[in-house]
């Protein structure tokens, strides 16, 4: 097995996907590091995606909260976000408190040795003496990769979950997305042969390139991506979906797409990344929201989705119909959470064990 400690850095960089996946993972396959999605093949999926449901019906009771309590009361996390996020933020400190973590945090670079001119690898190799996971958010591409390799060279590594990374990468978020799509459609024939229809802001939302890899391990998914052609989705993108022997479709026309729609993915406009004052303000929209009329074109029992945090690209009136899971996608958030914190420090086992002997 290839180990992250035996490679320098330009040799790491230059490993192919699949081999960084081997570098990032425990000998079973599952995690250490978490930092992009295509670190998750079907098997990774299933047993996170089971063990969240194991955890959230654990937790329905005094009993089983206490036993998740115990799981991890002796680990310590660091929350360091210096993107700001309020959603992912308390979603990754509600599943620490569920395993009985204690957290730390630091959201504000400007309150940190940062100000001092401290570089962000160094602070973030400070944390690392003080806690037992980092969990980091930030606008700089590569930051969360680019800590695990470094973190993993000394004698005490720390796992690095990456809860967003530039305009690249969203890992757990992709994460919360497939398992709010596989319990929507469990029982109704499963995930696999779905079309999924993204709409939005395309080239800047790491959500949708996230969610595109994941769905790749589900056979049969056509892709449909959906947008003003200033925001269309990556050739990257497209080139890795369709490298999975998966259908890419690009259009620029969301009503045609409503009726044909298994799942609707839903995204804001991402203007905190444009290079001049007012440049998306400057792209036509209107024709890529939902209200209900369009709720009305869509399939009985298709789902709408979003990342959030929306504006104006869904209406409220829309968040009364059944079809909208964007409010379970955020609870739903926090119980993946748990699960891959739990997997992070090899702990799915106990879980599956406390879940056969007193809830199944």
């Amino acid at each position: 097995m290839k180990r992250l400690s035996d490679f320098s850095w330009e040799r790491y960089s230059a490993l192919g996907e699949a081999d960084k996946a081997e570098c990032l993972s425990r000998p079973d396959g599952m995690p250490f590091h978490t930092i992009f999605a295509g670190q998750f093949g079907r098997a990774q999926l299933d047993r996170l995606c089971d063990a969240a449901t194991q955890i959230r019906t654990i937790a329905k009771t005094r009993a089983g909260t206490e036993f998740l309590r115990g799981l991890l009361f002796h680990k310590r996390a660091m929350i360091y976000f210096t993107q700001p996020s309020s959603r992912t933020f308390l979603s990754f400190l509600s599943a620490c408190q569920i395993l009985g973590i204690s957290t730390g945090e630091v959201r504000d670079a400007s309150v940190s040795s940062e100000f001092k001119g401290e570089s962000r690898e160094d602070s973030i190799r400070t944390f690392s003496s003080y806690f037992d996971l980092i969990v980091m958010r930030t606008q700089e591409k590569g930051l969360a990769e680019r800590m695990a390799w470094s973190l993993s060279q000394s004698k005490r590594p720390v796992p690095i979950v990456n809860a967003g990374s530039g305009k690249d990468q969203h890992p757990t978020q992709a994460l919360l997305d497939i398992y709010t799509l596989r319990r929507s459609f469990e029982r109704r024939g499963g995930l696999e042969g779905r079309t999924v229809v993204y709409v939005g802001d395309l080239a800047r939302g790491r959500t949708v390139r996230s969610l595109a890899r994941l769905l790749t391990n589900y056979a049969g998914i056509r892709h449909v991506f959906v947008a003003p052609p200033q925001l269309a989705i990556g050739d990257d993108v497209l080139a890795m979906v369709r490298a999975a022997g998966q259908e890419a479709v690009t259009s620029t026309d969301m009503a045609a797409w409503l009726p044909e729609a298994d799942a609707v993915y839903m995204t804001r406009i991402q203007d905190e990344w444009d290079e001049s004052a007012g440049e998306s303000a400057r792209i036509d929209t209107s024709r890529f929201k939902i209200g209900t009329d369009e709720m009305r074109r869509m399939r009985p029992g298709a789902i709408l989705m979003h990342p959030l945090p929306r504006r104006d690209e869904i209406a409220p009136e829309v968040d009364s119909d059944p079809r909208a899971m964007y409010w379970r996608q955020v609870r739903n958030g926090m119980w993946i959470r748990t699960a891959l914190i739990a997997s992070t420090f090899d702990c799915l086992s106990r879980v599956g064990e406390y879940w056969r002997d007193n809830l199944q």
